[in-house]
């Protein structure tokens, strides 16, 4: 190798490999877990730098899904599975006039048919309990970009599984599958949790089931401005749904993921949606994050 080759070959080595450690792929199964005082298993989620949104190229990709550079500076638990009904009454029982209003019964579905607003009271519900005070955890929904870093686990593709999505893969109305994927199944309902296959970080129902409730104000152009760092959402609500509640206004909240009844499109990785967060959908659920005190 002469000089002049040797010059290039350094300064490519320097211009690449800090990308290339800064978006280090996780190992499959390789993440820590817990399971908290409601057997409710959560994984370990490192914390890292990603792109968030989705290609150009990107089949059925929407404008509001504009390409940037996140990173989320600290590692935190979020739920393996979304919210089980078993787990939701356990920890809503004793509220007054509670009853378990999901359209699909049973103790292993998702819970659905759940307001924003008592999902955020799960989380603080489950909060207050003297074993996860003891434990240092406190609950709490994702952000939208914690969402998307926990359920893309280290892909860039339209799904983690890859750029198709099919019935095989995740609960969706699998006559209308995404990339290459091949028709399929449409459950018309919901399934247990974890009857696919988990993403990298061990996640289930990344794509369909339910959608989930995220924690930030649902706003279009969020992306143009946003922080590099752990963005949070709007401070406030920016897209009136045109409904009062209570005489007050009433903003849409973001919901990420698909369900069950959504086309596979829907349920790509940097899909966006919005929701009333005061509205019971039979099509939402949730998941939680979790941060440990000390970690």
């Amino acid at each position: 190798m002469n000089c002049q080759q040797l010059a290039v070959l350094t300064l490519v080595v320097t211009l690449v490999v800090p990308r290339l450690v800064r978006a280090e792929q996780p190992e499959i199964g390789t993440n820590p877990t817990i399971t908290n005082s409601i057997e409710m298993k959560l994984a370990r989620i490192p914390a890292g730098t990603f792109v968030m949104g989705s290609r150009r190229s990107e089949a059925e990709r929407d404008n509001k899904e504009e390409r940037h550079e996140v990173s989320i500076t600290k590692p935190f638990y979020i739920g393996v599975c979304e919210v089980k009904q078993s787990e939701y009454v356990e920890v809503m029982r004793g509220i007054e006039n509670f009853n378990n209003r999901s359209a699909f019964q049973g103790d292993d579905l998702p819970v659905e048919t759940v307001e924003w607003k008592m999902a955020k009271i799960f989380c603080e519900r489950l909060t207050d309990r003297s074993e996860e005070k003891a434990a240092g955890r406190k609950y709490r929904l994702p952000t939208e970009a914690e969402w998307e870093y926990a359920c893309r686990a280290g892909t860039s593709t339209a799904f983690h599984f890859g750029d198709s999505l099919s019935s095989e893969q995740a609960n969706f109305n699998g006559r209308y599958p995404a990339g290459d994927g091949k028709q399929g199944k449409y459950l018309r309902r919901t399934s247990v949790v974890g009857s696919y296959k988990p993403n990298s970080f061990g996640l289930y129902d990344m794509h369909g089931n339910v959608a989930e409730w995220c924690s930030d104000w649902y706003d279009p152009e969020y992306y143009a401005d946003s922080p590099e760092e752990d963005p949070l959402g709007p401070p406030f609500g920016v897209v009136d749904t045109k409904f009062t509640n209570n005489g007050n206004q009433n903003f849409f909240v973001v919901i990420r993921g698909g369900c069950w009844v959504d086309d596979g499109r829907a349920c790509r990785s940097a899909y966006r949606f919005r929701a009333m967060p005061n509205t019971q959908y039979r099509l939402i659920g949730f998941r939680v994050v979790c941060t440990v005190e000390g970690e």
